[in-house]
């Protein structure tokens, strides 16, 4: 039976096989294939709610029904940083639990726009304000 988790390269933490990817929340003025906030909160609030980061065919993973943990994965630069507020927002309605939610963030390239969180060719520092 394959496990429900796997491990993030030699760091330890356990991250749920499917990744949702949030690069397709923010703004459309960002890219005009994005989804604007509320269709991002929707999307997001209906793959948490149906498990779609961990509920697989039950035939193959029938313990991974109850698994709590869910991951996600988004960038500052998507949408200047919209997804990441968008993702927030939206695990904030759900009242999702912080201990059951891995967030997986890259931060690097230049983001150019409205907020002052985004740094030209980051070193990571903004992530921690």
């Amino acid at each position: 039976m394959l496990s429900c988790t796997v491990r993030l390269g030699k760091s330890g933490l356990k991250v749920s096989r499917i990744i949702l990817g949030c690069m397709s929340y923010g703004s459309p003025e960002w890219q005009p294939w994005v989804l604007d906030e509320i269709a991002g909160l929707e999307h997001i609030k209906a793959a948490y709610e149906a498990g779609i980061n961990v509920r697989y065919p039950i035939a193959i993973y029938h313990d991974c029904l109850s698994f709590s943990l869910q991951t996600f994965d988004t960038a500052d630069v998507y949408s200047h940083g919209h997804s990441e507020i968008i993702l927030g927002k939206a695990l904030k309605q759900m009242g999702a639990p912080r201990e059951s939610v891995v967030i997986l963030t890259k931060v690097f390239f230049p983001t150019v726009g409205p907020s002052d969180l985004n740094i030209p060719y980051s070193d990571g520092s903004n992530i921690l304000k």
